[in-house]
């Protein structure tokens, strides 16, 4: 049975910022990453990870 992963962009984006309220920035960071790749919206991709600032932690491969 494959996984269905249902967490929505605005999922995510709220778990990154309780990260981030917690004091927990990679993580939230993260987080944040992962809600904007489930944006369809460009802008409000880039416009969550200007909320969320640091450097890249994804891995690509």
């Amino acid at each position: 049975m494959p996984h269905l992963d249902r967490n929505t962009a605005a999922d995510y984006y709220d778990a990154a910022r309780e990260m981030a309220a917690t004091g927990r920035p990679t993580l939230a960071r993260l987080l944040a990453e992962e809600a904007a790749a489930r944006t369809a919206d460009l802008d409000q991709a880039a416009e969550i990870l200007r909320d969320f600032s640091g450097f890249s932690l994804r891995r690509e491969g």
